[in-house]
C-alpha cells in the first residue's frame, strides 16, 4: 500500500511538472489541462447494464437540459418528496444505507446523478452546474427537503441561496465543505503548479463561478438561507475537515449541527440517519 502511495504521489508530481514546462509554450494548453484534471471525475460513471442494485430497484428518468442529459432515479412512495445530491465522484448508488431510512416515512424518493458522473452526461463537475441539474428536478417534482453529500451538500447551499426555491422546506448537509478557495489551494500544492497556471486558473474559475473565488463559500450561501437546516460532520473526516462544518453551521440562522466521530467522510451510520429521519418528519 505504501508503495501505490508513493507511485501515486510521483505519478501526480509528474503531471504537475509536465503542465509548469507547457504554460511557457503553450499557456491556454497548459490552462486546460490543469482545469480538466481538477473539473473531471475520475470515478462515479456508470453503465446502464451494470447499474446497481439499488438504482434497478428504482424508476429511471432522463432529463434534457442545454443539451445535457440529467438522470434521475425515484423510488415511488406518498406526495412527501426528498431529493438526494451526491458529492465529488459518486453517483446516485451513494445512498444505498440511508435510503432504508428515509423510506420508513413512506416518502417518494428522488435521487439526481451530477455532471460527469452516473448517467447523467458531460465531462466537467462544477457547484453551479450542478444546482442548475437540481433546480431543473426542483422545478419539475418540487421536493420539501434536499439531503447533499460532501460537494453535493455545497450543491444544495449554493442551489437555495441562488434560487431560493419556495418548496424546500428543509435541508440536510452531509460532510460538505464551506470555502472553495482553499479547495483551489490544496489542487495548486498537491500538483505544486507555479504561479502562471494559479493565476491563468483563478480566472477561468472566476468567470465560471461568477465571482471571485473567496465568495464562493458555503458559509455565505448559509448566511442568506432561512429554511431549517440540519449538517453533520465528523471530526476525523480527512476529506473535508470539521472546521468548514463549523463555519456553515455559524453562519445559518435555524440549523442543528451533529458532531460525530469515527465515520469519516462517508458518514454512513445508524444512528445518524435516524436522527436525519427525526429531523426531516418530526412534528412542526
Amino acid at each position: 500500500m505504501k508503495a501505490k502511495k508513493i507511485f501515486g504521489f510521483l505519478i501526480i508530481k509528474t503531471i504537475g511538472q509536465y503542465i509548469n514546462v507547457l504554460s511557457f509554450v503553450f499557456p491556454k494548453k497548459a490552462t486546460q489541462l490543469a482545469h480538466s484534471f481538477f473539473s473531471e471525475p475520475r470515478k462515479g460513471k456508470l453503465s446502464k447494464d451494470k447499474l446497481p442494485k439499488i438504482l434497478q430497484e428504482a424508476s429511471a428518468e432522463t432529463f434534457q437540459y442545454e443539451g445535457n442529459s440529467i438522470q434521475t432515479y425515484t423510488w415511488h412512495g406518498n406526495e412527501n418528496i426528498i431529493l438526494l445530491v451526491h458529492g465529488w465522484e459518486s453517483n446516485s448508488s451513494r445512498w444505498k444505507k440511508m435510503l432504508p431510512y428515509l423510506k420508513k416515512s413512506g416518502s417518494t424518493i428522488i435521487a439526481v446523478d451530477g455532471p460527469g458522473q452516473g448517467l447523467s452526461s458531460g465531462k466537467e463537475f462544477s457547484v453551479p452546474k450542478f444546482a442548475e441539474y437540481v433546480h431543473v428536478i426542483v422545478e419539475k417534482f418540487k421536493p420539501k427537503y434536499l439531503i447533499g453529500h460532501s460537494m453535493g451538500g455545497k450543491t444544495c447551499l449554493y442551489y437555495q441561496y441562488k434560487y431560493q426555491s419556495s418548496s424546500i422546506q428543509k435541508m440536510v448537509i452531509l460532510g460538505a465543505p464551506s470555502d472553495f478557495k482553499i479547495i483551489f489551494q490544496n489542487f495548486i500544492a498537491l500538483l505544486s503548479l507555479n504561479s502562471k497556471i494559479s493565476k491563468a486558473l483563478e480566472k477561468k474559475y472566476i468567470v465560471i463561478l461568477n465571482r471571485n473565488l473567496e465568495q464562493f463559500s458555503g458559509q455565505l450561501f448559509a448566511s442568506e438561507i432561512d429554511i431549517k437546516g440540519l449538517v453533520a460532520h465528523d471530526i476525523d473526516d480527512k476529506v473535508v475537515l470539521f472546521k468548514e462544518a463549523k463555519k456553515i453551521v455559524g453562519a445559518w440562522k435555524n440549523v442543528q449541527f451533529i458532531e460525530t466521530s469515527g465515520l469519516g467522510h462517508r458518514l454512513h451510520d445508524d444512528d445518524l440517519y435516524n436522527k436525519v429521519s427525526q429531523f426531516l418528519f418530526e412534528a412542526e
